[in-house]
């Protein structure tokens, strides 16, 4: 508990000094008495408009910093709250020369300076000059940016960088809770992922984070994506270099928590003349473990059980693409992206009951080895034409993704009486079963752009689905393996749903308004062969969208949302069969599960981009929640899907990343949530609600010599969500980098979890369920990395060039 009281004293330390800070920025702006304007425009050859591009202004005649801007979409810039006197402006550019504005004086009009042109370059990024420290976080108006590049992910995979990010936690199966909501759909590059549950997150655990770029999170996504995904869109961004020639890096690591683990990569790019390609392979090693204690109170009985699985798994990625540039119209591109990953698992479950006087009445051994394999292939062929030099844009985007996977399970249960003698003997099973899904997409964008401050946005998109399960058990009888045929079963799913959107956006001087309508049909029919269950689903849906964002001036931002979001049953939660883990647990499908819906609104608030106040409600109706049936009897407790009552989410949060030093970075985060849910559990009334809190803190050291020491830590108080109750939970990290060799080299170390506090507890207590357990991993583990870039570092000339998207609910999961 000491180490639980340093980090809150670190949070109050930190969120103090950032108060005080913004107190004295606040009281320098009051003081203002001039509220003086200046306008500019940036431009390259042929009047593009230069985005991002970094505004200095300089006072003269000393060039103190009197302000600092970012140019939008359209090349604008603007200062407010100027005082009066000399000044100059200082442009920078990635992939631009730096240019100087004449001075000009500032009295009690506003100033429209004239436009300012900026010539292209190829530069080595040595040579590039940054004013100003880019943020880790960044608001937008639709979508919050992490850049995951500045961060320190060593030895950390897709799954631990994304945790970090602000309204993220993870529930009991590591399954992703945006802002207190679950359903979240997960984008690589734009692309779906086409996975949820436990595929997803062996998909993210096995991506390292050191490939990653950015991460963008989209709680309301616009019109122009799939409406699917309650709790909105996750979009990872990989590293992809815009270098000329051949570039790339190479990296290798290792490291160790109570089993060893090691990953090597590289990353390979030729940009030249028309054509950019890339290719990234990643493989890695990775031994590991999982310790679940459950503790169930069953009538007068009291069951202690202890799952241990120890998995190895030897994964390999892939992913090749192209872009080829007819001309300055036309573009075409291909992407092919795989993922095998074999492995083996030893697993051991033991439990132990004991009767109303506390007294060990009966004991069950469980030997569960597995030898499975897994893989998921995916290929992209897009096209775009740039119409006209207005902005008139359309897209097209084909995908075809495969996934497989197989299983070869192994079962021996052994039952002793409270003397640990044997009772009879063991019940021997075996599994080979396998599961496929093939989806297939289409989809087409088209913009058109009426003026510079109106624009409309439209498109349509088809996808198919089809999906086999197979699940064959055999038992070992005194005659050999005869087939169980309660526990044999082929599920068949296929879906079709079209969708169509629109979406009209307006700028006015300091307002920006958009909104959209998507429409969804979705067309879904399953078997099952063992249970003889049909399933037939029909059905049209609506989705709205509106946006506003209000410039109060240059310093306050206001931002509103709203959007309708649908979340459908993942393929495997509609299948009506029992999957066993251990004898007394067991998940089963629910061939009845409808989709839920719900509806999401958001109100933000930034100060000179800093985070002051991040509010979001969601209202949830037929909620897709796992419940527990358990039969007192055979003390059996299957988990199924159900659509239960109404969910109420309401999200407070502040913080932003800020220089408290010019050496020390820190990214705070202080959230509150409240978090109801009203049913019927199992024809009884049930409500369960909660006020919790979380807080973070990622720190960032720059020391001389190119060393950088980050510290990192998080806390999360009891919560609830659905039916369960969680307790709470803190991690604190460290880590350390140096760069060398011309800064082409990094070497890296990290320690996460330092004091191994990162288990998930929590408890279910409703009707007959009254159980406990915790859930325990490799959290705690040391990493060591070492990455090297190689090849041509002069960047390549920016053709402004958006890449096209293609978007699927992921709803594939084991």
């Amino acid at each position: 508990m000491n180490h639980f009281y340093k980090l809150i004293i670190c949070f109050s330390i930190l969120f103090t000094a950032k108060q005080t800070t913004n107190a004295q920025i606040i009281k320098q702006q009051t003081d203002r008495t001039q509220q003086v304007k200046i306008k500019g425009t940036i431009l390259e050859k042929g009047d593009k408009p230069v985005e991002m591009a970094t505004i200095l202004l300089l006072q003269l005649p000393d060039s103190s910093k009197a302000g600092l801007q970012i140019t939008n979409e359209k090349g604008n810039y603007q200062f407010e709250g100027v005082q009066p006197g000399q000044y100059i402006i200082k442009i920078a550019a990635v992939g631009y020369h730096k240019n100087l504005s004449k001075a000009f004086k500032v009295a009690q009009n506003n100033v429209q300076l004239p436009q300012i042109l900026l010539e292209q370059q190829v530069n080595t990024l040595q040579e590039v000059a940054i004013l100003s420290r880019q943020a880790v976080i960044m608001e937008k108006a639709d979508r919050t940016v992490i850049d995951v590049e500045q961060m320190n992910t060593t030895g950390d995979n897709a799954l631990d960088v994304i945790r970090k990010s602000p309204g993220i936690r993870l529930d009991k199966d590591d399954n992703i809770i945006f802002k207190g909501k679950n359903g979240v759909n997960v984008m690589i590059d734009g692309k779906m992922t086409y996975m949820s549950g436990n595929e997803l997150t062996a998909y993210l655990k096995l991506l390292p984070g050191s490939v990653m770029s950015k991460i963008e999170l989209m709680s309301s996504p616009p019109s122009s994506f799939d409406a699917a995904g309650s709790a909105g869109i996750i979009n990872i961004k990989l590293k992809r270099s815009k270098m000329t020639g051949m570039n790339g890096t190479a990296n290798a690591g290792a490291g160790y928590g109570k089993y060893g683990k090691v990953n090597a990569g590289i990353n390979l790019n030729y940009n030249a003349g028309k054509l950019s390609t890339y290719v990234r392979v990643n493989a890695d090693n990775y031994a590991s473990y999982n310790r679940l204690v459950f503790n169930r109170t069953i009538g007068q009985t009291q069951y202690d059980q202890v799952n241990l699985w120890l998995p190895v798994t030897k994964s390999i990625g892939y992913t090749a693409g192209a872009d080829y540039f007819l001309n300055e119209r036309h573009t075409l591109g291909v992407m092919i992206k795989g993922s095998e990953a074999p492995y083996h698992t030893n697993s051991y479950s033991n439990s132990i009951s004991y009767d109303a006087q506390n007294v060990v009445s009966g004991k069950v051994n469980a030997i569960n080895p597995q030898k499975n394999t897994s893989g998921n292939y995916a290929y992209n062929l897009n096209y775009r034409f740039k119409i006209d030099t207005s902005g008139r844009e359309l897209g097209i985007d084909a995908d075809y993704v495969t996934y497989n996977n197989s299983r070869n399970e192994q079962y021996a249960n052994t039952y002793y009486t409270a003397d640990d003698a044997m009772i009879g003997e063991p019940v021997k099973l075996r599994n080979n079963g396998s599961g496929e899904v093939a989806i297939y997409a289409f989809k087409l964008d088209y913009v058109h752009p009426f003026s510079k401050t109106f624009k409309a946005e439209a498109g349509v998109k088809s996808s198919w689905v089809k999906s086999q399960n197979n699940v064959r058990f055999d038992s070992l009888k005194t005659t050999g393996w005869i087939n169980a045929a309660n526990r044999t079963n082929t599920f068949l799913y296929n879906e079709h749903i079209n969708a169509a959107y629109i979406s009209l956006s307006k700028s006015f001087d300091k307002l920006e308004l958009k909104g959209g309508l998507r429409a969804e049909q979705t067309i879904g029919n399953g078997t099952s062969s063992s249970t003889n269950v049909l399933i037939n689903r029909k059905y049209w849906q609506l989705f709205p969208t509106l946006f506003a964002t209000w410039k109060v001036d240059s310093s306050h931002t206001i931002n509103a949302k709203y959007a309708r979001r649908i979340n459908r049953p993942s393929y495997s939660s509609l299948n009506p069969f029992a999957f066993y883990s251990d004898p007394y647990t067991a998940i089963k499908g629910n061939p009845l599960l409808l989709p839920s819906f719900s509806n999401n609104f958001e109100l933000n608030y930034t100060y000179k981009n800093f985070r002051v106040l991040s509010l979001s409600y969601a209202k949830s109706t037929n909620e897709i929640t796992p419940v527990i049936y358990q039969n007192d009897q055979t003390k059996e407790s299957i988990t199924v899907q159900e659509n239960l009552g109404k969910a109420t989410n309401i999200y407070l949060a502040t913080g932003s990343p800020f220089d408290l030093f010019k050496w020390w970075n820190t990214n705070n985060e202080l959230a509150l949530a409240y978090n109801g849910f009203k049913s019927q559990a199992q024809g009884i009334p049930y409500s369960n609600s909660k006020v919790s809190w979380s807080a973070s803190s990622n720190n960032t050291f720059t020391l001389p010599k190119d060393f950088q020491l980050s510290l990192d830590g998080s806390y999360e108080s009891p919560a609830v969500s659905g039916l369960f109750q969680s307790l709470a939970s803190y991690q604190i990290d460290f880590g350390a980098k140096k760069t060398f060799l011309n800064k082409k080299a990094t070497i890296a170390f990290k320690l996460r979890d330092i004091f191994d506090t990162a288990k998930f507890r929590s408890f279910l207590k409703y009707n007959n369920v009254n159980t406990y357990w915790q859930n325990e991993w490799e959290s705690r583990r040391f990493s060591l990395n070492f990455s090297y870039k190689f090849g041509n570092m002069k960047i390549k000339t920016a053709r402004n060039r958006k890449t096209s998207t293609a978007e699927e609910q992921g709803r594939v999961s084991n």
